[in-house]
């Protein structure tokens, strides 16, 4: 659900991602509601349609607010209760503005090896494993070296490997869908991926 996973980040700049790859334009619509209001249009729905109060607060605690600064959120256009919706600049940042040009990350690019899956799943499976190795002596604030990346993984905080697997299948997924055409970029591919999605 679409709704739910765009609290974070990190699935905003998936979908950013998937963007590039179709060239084409988009805005992020940030609906800036209190949580004590929002929590009481939660409570006047069905009892079907709602949200526990845990969860909800859970939703709270977790949201990430998309910020203009970042790429993947631009054009932002935040909303908060009875503002009007500004109609024609949403439009003309879907129609009447250039869409962002694609990368080497978001190409789709011919399989150049029989070999890519299994390329895909050591490399990244490597970068996690020099991750969770760094952290036994790094502190937050750091930059890792990661072997075979050009970038540096800057570590925001301690990430438990649960947390790396979700991040490391979500990846996978994507790239399987959209090979690079070499392997030696997927390790640097990977961190730059990281380094967006670990907040």
């Amino acid at each position: 659900m679409i709704y739910d996973h765009c609290f974070f980040s990190g699935y905003r700049y998936e979908l950013f991602c998937l963007i590039k790859l179709l060239q084409t334009p988009h805005c992020v619509i940030h609906c800036d509601t209190n949580p004590p209001v929002a929590s009481q249009w939660n409570q006047e729905r069905e009892s079907s349609e709602q949200y526990t109060q845990e969860i909800f607060d859970g939703l709270v605690m977790r949201f990430e607010p998309p910020d203009s600064r970042h790429r993947w959120d631009s054009p932002l256009f935040t909303i908060q209760t009875g503002d009007e919706l500004p109609c024609q600049d949403i439009c003309d940042a879907i129609f009447h503005r250039k869409a962002p040009p694609p990368n080497a990350s978001t190409q789709t690019q011919p399989l150049s090896s029989t070999n890519f899956l299994h390329e895909l799943d050591k490399i990244t499976q490597e970068v996690v494993n020099t991750l969770l190795d760094a952290q036994k002596t790094a502190v937050p604030g750091d930059y890792i070296n990661i072997p075979g990346a050009g970038d540096k993984l800057y570590l925001s905080h301690v990430v438990t490997a649960p947390e790396l697997r979700r991040h490391r299948r979500q990846f996978i997924t994507y790239t399987k869908m959209h090979p690079v055409d070499d392997t030696s970029k997927l390790a640097n591919i990977f961190v730059q991926y990281l380094n967006n999605s670990i907040k």
